[in-house]
């Protein structure tokens, strides 16, 4: 679960106030991100363009590297002789 420090936590009221603000400390990486309250409940983060792009990235990783173990896992059942539908396969992605 990600935590939030004191300073990260903005009520929405606020933020639309002092939209300008908030964004140069995100910028500036004053903060490495901002929870965005809308009755004491957190409804959106703000990130950094750079961070964003970074977790982008990793997920297209992630999603290639299990991807490829896949066809790792149903080559390696077709040299046992098993084989599968690619539907099967498609759903175990």
């Amino acid at each position: 679960m990600v935590t939030y420090s004191t300073n990260e936590l903005i009520p929405s009221s606020e933020f639309a106030k002092k939209f300008g603000s908030y964004l140069a400390q995100i910028k500036d990486n004053t903060v490495d991100k901002l929870a965005i309250l809308k009755n004491n409940k957190v409804e959106a983060v703000i990130i950094s363009k750079d961070e964003y792009e970074a977790m982008k990235e990793a997920m297209k990783e992630i999603e290639a590297k299990k991807i490829l173990e896949s066809i790792q896992v149903g080559l390696e059942d077709v040299k046992n002789g098993n084989t599968h539908s690619i539907d099967k396969l498609w759903d175990e992605l």
